[in-house]
């Protein structure tokens, strides 16, 4: 019998504009940094190759730091782009992204604001071609009453609205992968916080 492999073949994962001067302001900030940390966990364990962006880092801030990108003993990107742009896809970032291949690739967002910078990002990777997927228990906006109506208009766009559980089970597709034990931990140290995060940002 044929080795198991993976269901999605070339994923990625953005993380956008997750700044320490955000978190007073965005709902339930730190559901979206604590989902945000599971799906970096689990890009280590898949070699998922991560992009970062930060909204003008000279009045907003440096990433918040418990998600250790770049750090010294933290995960490396692609690329840790600041911008003024809402979409995420600056000439920087997209030049890392292209030395990736010229493929179409599984795209996984996460990140503010859900119906601002995560919107434009989402429409613009959708445009040129590639499977978005929009993490909905790791996006948010300053108004809570803003995400539901981001995420049907993304869903209507044709982008994948799911959950970081659903996504990293999707992003296997199979138990015999030799990842699998790697990420079934990741998902049961997240257990707790998983299930909270749900209840805080994707309230039916």
């Amino acid at each position: 019998m044929a080795a198991p492999t993976r269901r999605l073949i070339r994923p990625a994962l953005f993380i956008c504009d997750l700044q320490e001067k955000f978190r007073p302001a965005i709902h339930e900030f730190a559901r979206v940094v604590s989902t945000t940390q599971k799906l970096l966990k689990a890009a280590q364990i898949l070699d998922i190759p991560v992009f970062a962006t930060t909204q003008l880092r000279s009045k907003l801030g440096e990433t918040c730091p418990e998600l250790g990108l770049d750090a010294a003993n933290g995960i490396k990107t692609k690329a840790h782009v600041d911008k003024s742009a809402f979409s995420m896809l600056v000439p920087e970032l997209e030049k890392a992204f292209r030395e990736l291949g010229d493929e179409k690739r599984e795209v996984v967002i996460v990140g503010i604001e859900t119906h601002i910078c995560v919107t434009q990002t989402t429409l613009d990777l959708l445009k040129q071609g590639h499977k978005v997927y929009v993490i909905a228990d790791a996006v948010s906006s300053c108004n809570p009453q803003e995400i539901p109506i981001a995420l049907a208009r993304l869903r209507a766009e044709g982008a994948v609205v799911t959950s970081s559980e659903s996504f990293l089970y999707e992003c296997m597709g199979d138990a015999g992968i030799k990842e699998f034990k790697g990420i079934a931990g990741v998902v049961k140290e997240y257990n707790k916080a998983t299930r909270e995060n749900l209840e805080a940002l994707c309230k039916m």
